[in-house]
């Protein structure tokens, strides 16, 4: 991960809470959404362990009083990814176009957007700490975009001649993935944890 990434979750929370007073801070989710969809066709969902505030505010925050539980299954399957998705856009895309030609347009769509960051970095939080600190990040919209656009790029590369099956690199995967099994995923984060904490350099991008 880049070195920046464990501070990135003061972002969040700026806009988050911040927003409240400062509508036009909710336009930061525009930049973040940018690099999104920028990033993802060349490095899948690089962005997501590397540049998300909230990515980095359960890791480096909630993941200190997460009850670090299994993530269910369910949470990855794309039955329910997929609603989750378009039910997402869908609703704040009517928000935004219900919201255009009124008064205060401009601080309007911010707020949208300001309460779109509160309400899923809540559950970010509350799903963190009673699960596991990425359980929203298996079924976040943007993940889920960002592994439909190029999900098969960037991927991890297993050497199974070096790997001796030690699975440090699955305890320490914060999307709870079967390395030792698969190498690639597509739900992969690249966030690198698993690469520096293997003994026998059998991983690598």
């Amino acid at each position: 991960m880049l070195k920046i990434t464990p501070y990135l979750g003061i972002l969040v929370l700026i806009v988050s809470i911040g927003g409240l007073w400062y509508p036009a801070l909710g336009y930061f989710m525009l930049l973040i959404f940018a690099a999104i969809f920028l990033s993802s066709p060349f490095r899948g969902r690089w962005f997501c362990g590397n540049l998300c505030p909230r990515g980095s505010l359960v890791d480096f925050g909630v993941s200190k009083i997460s009850k670090k539980r299994k993530i269910p299954d369910a949470f990855r399957s794309l039955w329910v990814r997929l609603p989750i998705f378009f039910l997402m856009m869908g609703f704040m895309g009517y928000r935004v176009a219900s919201t255009i030609g009124g008064l205060n347009t401009f601080e309007k769509i911010g707020m949208i957007f300001v309460m779109m960051c509160l309400v899923t970095t809540s559950i970010a939080v509350l799903l963190g700490t009673f699960l596991s600190p990425r359980a929203w990040c298996s079924f976040c919209p943007m993940g889920t975009a960002q592994r439909l656009i190029g999900g098969n790029k960037y991927q991890l590369k297993l050497e199974k001649d070096k790997c001796v099956n030690c699975k440090k690199c699955e305890k320490v995967c914060p999307m709870q993935l079967k390395i030792c099994q698969t190498g690639a995923n597509p739900d992969c984060i690249k966030c690198g944890r698993c690469v520096s904490i293997c003994p026998r350099d059998a991983l690598h991008f």
